[in-house]
């Protein structure tokens, strides 16, 4: 299937380095780039719908949430 894709051009001259470097096309190294992509994807398992339970708060390390003086009846109005 043929498609077009914008590449910035540095990107671009790069790729087309890095492919001649190998002795190989740029398809060929673009097409090795999104297999390994998708493939790390699928091993990781991202693509999975995870449930949390609510509510969620990411906090940095070794921070504290304050939540002193906070009104939670104004959540509800």
């Amino acid at each position: 299937m043929r498609t077009t894709i914008d590449i910035p051009d540095a990107l671009f001259r790069r790729t087309k380095a890095t492919a001649a470097l190998r002795g190989s096309t740029m398809k060929a190294l673009i097409i090795k780039a999104l297999e390994n992509e998708v493939r790390q994807h699928d091993a990781t398992g991202s693509n999975r719908t995870r449930r949390v339970q609510l509510p969620l708060v990411h906090l940095r390390r070794d921070k504290l949430l304050d939540l002193r003086g906070f009104n939670f009846d104004n959540l509800l109005a």
